[in-house]
């Protein structure tokens, strides 16, 4: 690369330095959504059997009085949503399983808690009349999973915002390297033609081809 004098140079310079800073903290969210892109463009011929696991166990005597207590309260109280603590508790000695910022619902007879998670799904219910406790997780495989990453299905708030940094990343990148083949037009005749379809191409497909 040639050396431009006074403030093109540093201009470039600064280009190059936002360019390269944006591309190594994408790098692996390009690659990973790079990947899941294929693989969901594809679902249909990617087959997955998924693994269910079903528990079962009774829910001490005590602990159901106290959710029949509780749902008392949530139907006067539609916000009194949380499961007890000793529940909670009960059902992560017992099964395993963790419930905690789950929302609830509430009927006469049975407490359902929905936990959906990437590439998969889960639920728990309690009955209130005999404490019988049924416990069912649902794994979809790995491609599911990745394909969920890619959607920011059921991810959570902290993978919400990395999309978001992602995506401001992303667009650093693609501007800042727009810029440099900018300043190098003049000696590369052939940036403005690549770049012309690298533009026109998605937009004839989508014009012809998508109805």
């Amino acid at each position: 690369m040639s050396q431009l004098p006074g403030r093109k140079g540093v201009w470039l310079k600064t280009l190059h330095q936002w360019h390269w800073i944006s591309s190594a903290l994408s790098l692996m969210g390009m690659l990973l959504f790079a990947l899941t892109g294929v693989t969901l463009n594809h679902a249909g011929q990617i087959e997955a059997t998924p693994e269910v696991t079903r528990q079962r166990a009774v829910l001490p005597e005590a602990l159901r009085v106290v959710l029949l207590q509780q749902s008392t309260q949530a139907e006067s109280a539609p916000d009194a949503r949380p499961l007890p603590t000793q529940v909670h508790q009960w059902l992560a000695k017992t099964l395993s399983v963790h419930v905690d910022g789950q929302a609830v619902e509430w009927s006469a007879d049975e407490v359902y808690v929905a936990m959906p998670r990437p590439g998969g799904d889960a639920w728990v219910r309690i009955g209130l009349i005999e404490g019988d406790v049924e416990y069912e997780l649902t794994d979809r495989g790995w491609v599911s999973w990745l394909n969920d990453l890619h959607k920011g299905r059921h991810t959570g708030v902290v993978w919400s915002w990395f999309i978001d940094i992602f995506a401001v990343c992303c667009l650093v990148f693609c501007i800042t390297g727009f810029l440099i083949l900018k300043v190098h037009a003049s000696n590369r005749p052939t940036v403005w033609p690549v770049l012309g379809l690298g533009v026109l191409l998605p937009a004839l497909l989508a014009l012809l081809f998508i109805h």
